[in-house]
């Protein structure tokens, strides 16, 4: 088996900071490197950027709980999302319902946070940055 880490690295289409911030208050996201285009040690060809980018962000880093993300305002990459979730998994009801409602402000709800065999509190959303989230809850169903 191979040693490796995989990690997402979503592109923003222009939006990177303003979704950093949303992860931040409604995850506790916290972000751990943040360079922007006209902080780039190498300079960029001419007529990479689109006018007005120079304060994007090229490239972040950021955590949600122990996991690391990456992130990029980019110019020029495939903004889609799609053919993926990010699944977050909490210890408690309480906190499903809070991160639900927090991700789901702006964005649209797949399925709603609900109980299933597998879990007391599960379900999907899409978040106003277009990304897929399915949350759950680990906990002994017995109870």
């Amino acid at each position: 088996m191979l040693n490796v880490l995989v990690q997402p690295y979503l592109f923003f289409g222009g939006r990177c900071e303003e979704a950093l911030e949303f992860y931040r208050s409604s995850l506790g996201a916290q972000v751990d490197l943040l360079i922007r285009y006209r902080d780039s040690p190498e300079p960029l060809p001419a007529g990479t950027l689109p006018p007005g980018f120079e304060d994007k962000v090229m490239h972040a880093t950021f955590r949600i709980g122990t996991t690391t993300l990456m992130a990029s305002d980019s110019h020029g990459e495939n903004e889609g999302f799609a053919g993926f979730s990010l699944s977050l998994t909490v210890l408690t009801e309480v906190e499903a319902d809070r991160i639900f409602a927090a991700l789901a402000e702006g964005g649209q709800v797949q399925r709603p946070l609900a109980r299933t065999f597998w879990s007391p509190r599960f379900g999907i959303l899409t978040d106003r940055f277009g990304i897929s989230w399915m949350i759950n809850v680990t906990a002994d169903l017995s109870q």
